[in-house]
Parts: C-alpha cells; sequence; structure tokens
C-alpha cells in the first residue's frame, strides 16, 4: 500500500498518481509531500490504444493526477483523461488534474471565423472524464480559468524564477522586459518584487504563418541596463530570440530570458544557442531531456511549489496564501 500523508479532517487521504509524460517531477513532488506516487499499470496496446490500471485502492481518497503535457501532446493528455475516468470508476472521493503546462492554452479565442478555441474543449474534456478540480502553473492567459466549472488553482512560477534572479543580478542596473502586451500584467508582479523599471516590445504575429513574429518598437529604459525578458513559454525560440535583438539595438548591455514552460520545440536549441542571450531560465513542468540541456540553460524545479499547493488543497486551506503580495 502506498504511504500517505495524515487524514484530512474528513477522513479522506491524499494520493499522487503519475502519466508517462514526466515521471522525474512526479517523483519530486511526492518526496516533497513525503509520500510515494501511487502504483498504476500503464502501457499501450498495438494499435496505441491505453490501458490504465491502479493497483492499489483509491476509493474514498482525494486523488491528484500528475501529467505534463509535453511532446507527444496529444497522447498524454488522452492518458490522463483515461486516468482520470478510471479513477472516477473506482470510487475516488475528489479527483484534481494537475497540468504543470496545460496543453492547447495558446488556442483560447477564436482570433478569426471558423477557428476552435481548444482550450475551452479541454477544460470540458476533463470534466466530462471526471475531474473536480484544475491546477496547472502559469496558464498562457488567466481567462482560462473560466473555461472549468469548477475549482481552478493557478499557480505563479514567480517566486521560484524571481528569487533565482534575485541571487544573481544587480537590480539596479535591471528592466524587466515584456516581449509583447500580453505579459504586462505578469512582468508587473516582477517589477513589484524586485523594485525595477518595466519596458515592453511591441510586437504582431504573421497570422498566416504559425510561430512568426514581427517585432517593433522597445518602450521603456533599456539602455545600458541589464534586460530580464519574461514570458510563459519558449517554444521555437525564435520569439524570444527577436525580442532580444530588439533590445541590443536599443543600446541593453545584457539580456537574461526566462520562462516557467520549456516546450523547446524543433530547432529552438540552436536558435536560443546562437543567439544573444546570456541566460535562458526555465522551470522544469515540461521534462528537459538531457539532448535539450546546453550551457545557457538554467532549469529550477517547480516541485515545491506544486506540492505546496496540492498540501493545501488536500487540507481544505488556501491555495492564495501562497501567492500573497504576487497579484
Amino acid at each position: 500500500m502506498s504511504e500517505v500523508l495524515s487524514l484530512s479532517p474528513g477522513g479522506k487521504r491524499m494520493m499522487l498518481v503519475s502519466g508517462r509524460a514526466h515521471p522525474e517531477l512526479a517523483d519530486k513532488v511526492a518526496s516533497c509531500l513525503g509520500i510515494e506516487p501511487t502504483p498504476r499499470k500503464l502501457f499501450d496496446f498495438a494499435n496505441g490504444e491505453i490501458f490504465v490500471r491502479f493497483l492499489d485502492s483509491v476509493r474514498g481518497n482525494d486523488v491528484f493526477v500528475l501529467q505534463s503535457h509535453t511532446a507527444p501532446i496529444n497522447q498524454w493528455i488522452m492518458e490522463q483523461l483515461i486516468m482520470v475516468d478510471a479513477l472516477k470508476r473506482a470510487s475516488a472521493r475528489r479527483i484534481t488534474v494537475v497540468a504543470p503546462f496545460f496543453g492547447y492554452a495558446r488556442q483560447d479565442k477564436k482570433n478569426r471565423g471558423r477557428e476552435p478555441i481548444s482550450a475551452r474543449l479541454m477544460a470540458d474534456l476533463f470534466a466530462t472524464a471526471g475531474a473536480d478540480r484544475l491546477m496547472a502553473v502559469d496558464l498562457h492567459t488567466a481567462q482560462i480559468q473560466g473555461f472549468f466549472d469548477g475549482p481552478v488553482d493557478h499557480l505563479f512560477a514567480l517566486s521560484t524564477l524571481a528569487g533565482y534572479v534575485e541571487t544573481k543580478l544587480d537590480l539596479s542596473q535591471v528592466t524587466v522586459v515584456a516581449p509583447d502586451a500580453g505579459r504586462v500584467r505578469v512582468c508587473e508582479r516582477w517589477t513589484d518584487r524586485l523594485g525595477t523599471p518595466l519596458a515592453i516590445i511591441h510586437k504582431r504575429r504573421d497570422p498566416d504563418v504559425a510561430n512568426q513574429v514581427r517585432m517593433f518598437e522597445v518602450v521603456g529604459k533599456v539602455a545600458g541596463r541589464t534586460c530580464i525578458l519574461v514570458d510563459d513559454m519558449i517554444d521555437t525560440g525564435a520569439t524570444i530570440a527577436k525580442a532580444a535583438e530588439a533590445l541590443f539595438e536599443q543600446g541593453a548591455a545584457r539580456v537574461i530570458a526566462t520562462a516557467t514552460h520549456g516546450v523547446l520545440s524543433g530547432a529552438a536549441v540552436d536558435v536560443l544557442k546562437n543567439s544573444q542571450i546570456s541566460e535562458i531560465i526555465i522551470t522544469n513542468t515540461l521534462p528537459v531531456p538531457q539532448e535539450k540541456r546546453f550551457d545557457k540553460l538554467t532549469v529550477l524545479s517547480i516541485a515545491p511549489l506544486l506540492a505546496r499547493a496540492i498540501g493545501e488543497v488536500f487540507s481544505d486551506g488556501s491555495v492564495t496564501s501562497l501567492f500573497d503580495g504576487q497579484s
């Protein structure tokens, strides 16, 4: 029988179950909680269909289903849905989907006609499977919280990322930079914590070409300063590299990039290695295999934050209290 945390006031027990996408993160979260991940059998049939069976009873327990939506993203989302369905049918008392990186979050609205709102579809799928609650880190947009008809714990990696930056830099020489208008609110939280000025890069995406960005002017004080680019994710690396170029054109002395999610698709590693950015700081919400690690890359652990949030949910405490002063 898996080791479990103490009983909650209602008599339920905590269980952490993990898919196959990022078991290392689940092990670290479990270690922070002082428990062991619940044993399960997971495999693919010859035609690609997924089978899951939990080897311990989950009846009446508070179960947290951790799965990182990394590549191949559709397989891991489907696996998490199947795990939720299995838990629901096995009479788990409460099921919380923990998706450190929430897949399809960039498709949160219709930009033009005949497009999907895939982030809403994702929320509907988890609700239909039997999830009672969602937990994610740095959603692409806050409005996604409203897509799920139930509690959503939106966690912020600011304390993890900014805490690291505080130990490395002379903050009197730092400017926090939003790579687009959508990141301004997040960057304001950074400036509130670090006591630094804010700059903004105006950009426009090419509507007909995926992952193509046109950079425009920089607004703010960047000349001669260390600029910290703050984004929610680094995918192909093209956007952040172009943002750095724009800052250097305006006289920036140094550029550091931070992002919660290191998607690192395609040629991202080469793009970042060959860029003028001196350091790229991400968290391990997504797995970063050895072949995608390079000298400029720093990977911080998000496991302590996830563990604290899971502990608060389990004990019916306040997840919001983890971020007091960051809103």
